[in-house]
């Protein structure tokens, strides 16, 4: 079920007006080191293939059906918590942002710190 005009109506009541814009791009933490770089989009590709006949495509023709889906599954946003001023990540981990479509985006990432001093 779409609930994006509910959330809208909770965020005008907030009084906030910036909003990160993306359904292609993605945000999450992994061992950020060349073969995992690698291996994630590959990993994507395989569960879905940018080659198949997906009903987004029926509709805009973009060739980018498979970007949303992959976009969808690892998620627009990360939540990682903070200890002593530090953000609370695993040795080797990484927060990353990939780009899920078929063509370079221009994107703006957005942090926002929510916690008490």
């Amino acid at each position: 079920m779409n609930r994006r005009s509910q959330a809208c109506e909770v965020l005008a009541g907030t009084g906030i007006s910036r909003r990160v814009k993306f359904s292609t791009g993605a945000i999450g933490t992994i061992e950020f080191e060349p073969g995992l770089q690698q291996d994630l989009p590959a990993m994507l590709d395989k569960l879905f293939p940018p080659s198949r006949d997906y009903g987004h495509e029926q509709a805009w023709h973009d060739g980018n059906g498979h970007s949303h889906l992959q976009a969808t599954m690892l998620g627009p946003s990360l939540t990682v918590p903070i200890k002593e001023g530090n953000l609370v990540l695993g040795t080797w981990q990484q927060v990353f942002h990939l780009e899920c479509d078929v063509k370079p985006r221009q994107r703006t990432i957005v942090i926002t710190v929510m916690g008490e001093e």
